[in-house]
């Protein structure tokens, strides 16, 4: 009976300690951390996830209950929050690009209450839900889980974190919010300009027309045929950002 306990506490520890990384990897991660997702389907998805993996990790043998098992529980949190951060890089350039185009076509103030980000703009959510759908369709969530299995031979539990440039190339990665939010929506946003350099030159030409009851209603509706006419080159480039994503994470996250 002894002996089985004692076989029951081991097993127990080597299943916590893959499951504390996965955790982390499902809050930070995309789709996985969405509200939407309740606390116990998030816990099941670990849980199974930890079951197919915890076999082949090597977990050192640690008591739970000293200050040196709070550092590595700290360890491993990061790990995995490192993981997902990466392509909730990409998500955030998704956000980032529909609030652009609100603003630049007069839909700020279209807000829409998401339980997932807060208000946020309607056109951010539309482009949202597109990033979303690109991210399930080129298999996003297969590359994390090969990547979350692949961590544990570069990074072993609780330690290898800092001999690595994971925080360092997580901060330069992050560039990317603003520059992949300017690539997606680059042809809308030249479309934007130039309606408002003509409306200027038609307030300077005719000073009596009333420039903004004319043309703040006609950004809206030109503005939304420029995002329809450039749909298949703003997914063509949202497919660009993901691979980017998956090929960082893949490669040069825990080099």
């Amino acid at each position: 009976m002894n002996l089985a306990m004692i076989q029951l506490v081991e097993m127990v520890q080597q299943f916590m300690w893959p499951f504390i990384r996965v955790s982390a990897l499902l809050i930070a991660a995309p789709i996985f951390g969405a509200s939407a997702l309740n606390v116990r389907m998030r816990v099941a998805i670990g849980a199974v996830l930890t079951i197919l993996i915890f076999q082949t990790v090597d977990v050192p043998a640690i008591d739970p209950f000293t200050f040196a098992a709070v550092t590595k529980i700290f360890h491993e949190i990061v790990v995995g929050a490192l993981m997902g951060l990466t392509l909730q890089v990409i998500a955030a350039a998704v956000i980032l690009s529909g609030q652009v185009v609100s603003g630049g076509m007069g839909l700020g103030m279209a807000n829409m209450i998401d339980p997932n980000l807060g208000n946020v703009p309607t056109l951010a959510n539309f482009l949202l839900v597109i990033g979303l759908l690109a991210f399930l369709s080129l298999g996003g969530h297969l590359v994390l889980i090969s990547v979350l299995v692949d961590s544990y031979r570069f990074i072993p539990i609780g330690e290898g974190l800092f001999q690595t440039n994971a925080i360092a190339g997580l901060i330069t990665w992050s560039s990317q919010m603003f520059v992949g939010a300017v690539s997606l929506v680059l042809p809308v946003l030249l479309g934007l300009l130039m309606i408002n350099v003509c409306l200027g030159v038609i307030s300077k030409a005719s000073p009596s027309l009333n420039i903004f009851a004319v043309g703040f209603p006609a950004l809206i509706p030109i503005g939304l045929v420029l995002v329809t006419l450039t749909v298949s080159f703003y997914y063509s480039r949202l497919e660009t950002l993901w691979y980017d994503g998956f090929r960082y994470l893949q490669g040069s996250l825990f080099t």
